[in-house]
């Protein structure tokens, strides 16, 4: 399946999540989900970036901020290293901020 995730499929991914978090297999999480229609790498990045519990929304602050820069200058593109060192963002949001 292809386009947006509606409310149902985030609430099965939720569901399963809560239940068995989200170590093991991601080929193995659509159909234990209850029947998602969406690939495992799918479901993983919409738990990464959109539905984790302690994901932060919103800007960033000017201490998120001044550790991007300072970690870029480090490290430069590798940004699921970065987002390691920023509690609560993903490595998406980070990259998408940056660019």
């Amino acid at each position: 399946r292809r386009g947006p995730w509606t409310l149902e499929e985030d609430a099965l991914l939720l569901r399963h999540m809560k239940l068995y978090g989200d170590r093991g297999n991601w080929r193995k999480v659509p159909k234990a989900a209850g029947c998602l229609l969406r690939c495992g790498k799918s479901c993983r990045l919409r738990w990464l970036n959109y539905l984790r519990p302690d994901l932060k929304r919103g800007s960033f602050s000017e201490d998120e901020d001044a550790l991007i820069i300072k970690l870029h200058s480090l490290l430069g593109n590798r940004w699921s290293i970065i987002a390691g060192r920023i509690p609560g963002r993903s490595d998406n949001e980070i990259k998408n901020y940056w660019n």
